[in-house]
C-alpha cells in the first residue's frame, strides 16, 4: 500500500461506439436520482409531480451539461472548452440544473419546493455515483501526495505530469524535475464518491420530516456546502481568490448560507410524508 495507484481510464467500444465510464456513471447518476424522486413523490402521495420527474430530470440534465460547460469556459476564458470532452464543473451544473428545472416546473404549474423537497436526497445520491465517472476517466484529482491510496494517472484528464500540474494547477516542483514524470496525487473522486453516500445517508434518514417542504432541500445545502468546501483543500486547482479560498468554496459557503435560510424558514410542523 506504499505504492502509488497506477490508474487506467474505463473505456471500451462496442463496434463504432466508444463508451466511457464517465458516460455510464452520468447515465446511472441520473437514472437513480430518477427512481428516488418518483417513489419519494410517490410515497408523500404527491402523485402529479411523480409523473413529471421524467421531464424534469431531463431539464438536470440538460442544465447540468449546459452549466457545467458554461461555468468552466469563463472560469478558463477558453470559448473552444465547448468542444472538449472534459471541463465539467459541478457547481455550474448544479446551478444550470435547478434553472432550468424551475424553468419546466413553473411551465407545469407545479409546486417547486414540494419536489426540491425530494430533489436533494436524489442529487447527493446521483453525485456519488456521478463522481465514480470521474475516477473512471482521470479527471478531478487532487494535489500531489504520496499517502494512502495516492494515485498517479499518466492517461487522465489531463495526466497527472509534472507539466500538467505546473502549468494547469500551479503545483511547484523542484528545478530539474521532468516534466513528463507521473505525479501521485489525492484520489479526491474516491473521497467525493463516499461524502457523496454520507450525504445520502444523512438525507435519507430525514426524509421524513414533518416541517414544510423545502426544508430538506435547505438540508442539502447545507451538507453540500460543507462536503465541497472540504474536498477543495485536497484538489488540484489555480483559482484562489479572496482569504486563499478557491471560487468553488466562495460558491459552498452562499449555497451553505441559503441551506441555513432554507431550514429556518421552512421550518414548521407540517406534514408531508
Amino acid at each position: 500500500m506504499l505504492s502509488p495507484i497506477l490508474h487506467q481510464p474505463a473505456n471500451f467500444s462496442v463496434g463504432p461506439l466508444e463508451i466511457t465510464g464517465f458516460g455510464l456513471a452520468v447515465l446511472a447518476a441520473f437514472a437513480i436520482s430518477q427512481i428516488i424522486c418518483q417513489r419519494e413523490l410517490w410515497r408523500r402521495g404527491h402523485n402529479l409531480e411523480a409523473e413529471a420527474i421524467p421531464d424534469i430530470v431531463l431539464a438536470a440534465l440538460l442544465g447540468t451539461l449546459i452549466g457545467a460547460k458554461t461555468y468552466y469556459v469563463v472560469l478558463t476564458g477558453d470559448p473552444g472548452a465547448f468542444l472538449s470532452r472534459g471541463g465539467f464543473v459541478f457547481w455550474g451544473g448544479f446551478m444550470g440544473s435547478v434553472a432550468l428545472c424551475w424553468a419546466v416546473i413553473k411551465y407545469k404549474k407545479l409546486n417547486f419546493l414540494r419536489i426540491a423537497d425530494v430533489a436533494g436526497i436524489a442529487i447527493a445520491a446521483g453525485y456519488a455515483v456521478g463522481r465514480t465517472g470521474c475516477w473512471a476517466v482521470g479527471d478531478d484529482y487532487g494535489r500531489p501526495w504520496n499517502g494512502f491510496l495516492a494515485t498517479q494517472f499518466p492517461n487522465g484528464a489531463p495526466p497527472s505530469t509534472v507539466s500538467v500540474m505546473s502549468s494547469q494547477f500551479g503545483v511547484e516542483f523542484p528545478a530539474g524535475t521532468n516534466p513528463l514524470e507521473v505525479v501521485a496525487v489525492h484520489p479526491t473522486q474516491l473521497y467525493e464518491t463516499v461524502m457523496g453516500f454520507i450525504m445520502f445517508a444523512i438525507l435519507w434518514r430525514f426524509r421524513a420530516h414533518r416541517h414544510r417542504e423545502g426544508w430538506l432541500f435547505g438540508m442539502y445545502c447545507l451538507v453540500a456546502g460543507v462536503e465541497r468546501f472540504i474536498v477543495e483543500f485536497f484538489r488540484a486547482k489555480d483559482d484562489t481568490l479572496t482569504f486563499g479560498l478557491t471560487t468553488a468554496q466562495i460558491i459552498a459557503i452562499t449555497i451553505f448560507t441559503v441551506g441555513v435560510g432554507l431550514l429556518a424558514t421552512r421550518r414548521g410542523t407540517v406534514a408531508t410524508a
